[in-house]
């Protein structure tokens, strides 16, 4: 069975001011898609988010989902952190997911600056923070992500 990890990377998550629900609802998700996956890791913002995505690479992880940290706040650097280990970037992903957004009447979505792309044998995608831009997520990446992580393997037809 395929392994995920989801991240989600907020300072005020990881510091207990309030209850990460996005990571959550994405944990459900990948388990349905057939998946395995263990409860959200939170960590703050900044080189933490690095951290955990380098360990999830380094230990064969095939699918790591992030949440948050991916606006224009001075403390959003999950892409940044996430382009440092990318060496396969798959564009179409996050276009696809601002789109979704903007079709469903969020104006902001387009402020995203979420990447996706392969890093070692693990695909890598950065999602918004909030539980609407999660859910709207995970209609997008549902017959996508399985297709994605077994074409990064070798397997899957084009």
């Amino acid at each position: 069975m395929p392994r995920a990890l989801i991240i989600t990377c907020s300072d005020r998550a990881f510091m207990g001011e309030y209850d990460d629900r996005s990571g959550p609802l994405l944990v459900a998700a990948v388990r349905e898609w057939g998946f395995d996956a263990d409860e959200a890791l939170i960590v703050p913002d900044g080189p933490p988010v690095g951290d955990a995505l380098r360990a999830a690479v380094a230990d064969g992880v095939d699918l790591v989902l992030t949440t948050g940290g991916t606006g224009l706040a001075p403390s959003d650097h999950t892409p940044e952190e996430t382009a440092a280990l990318l060496y396969r970037r798959v564009a179409g992903i996050p276009e696809a997911l601002r789109a979704a957004g903007v079709r469903k009447g969020v104006a902001s979505a387009v402020l995203s600056r979420g990447l996706a792309g392969v890093a070692g044998r693990t695909l890598i995608v950065n999602l918004p923070g909030s539980t609407g831009g999660v859910r709207d997520a995970i209609e997008v990446l549902r017959d996508v992500v399985p297709h994605a992580v077994a074409q990064v393997h070798g397997g899957g037809d084009h």
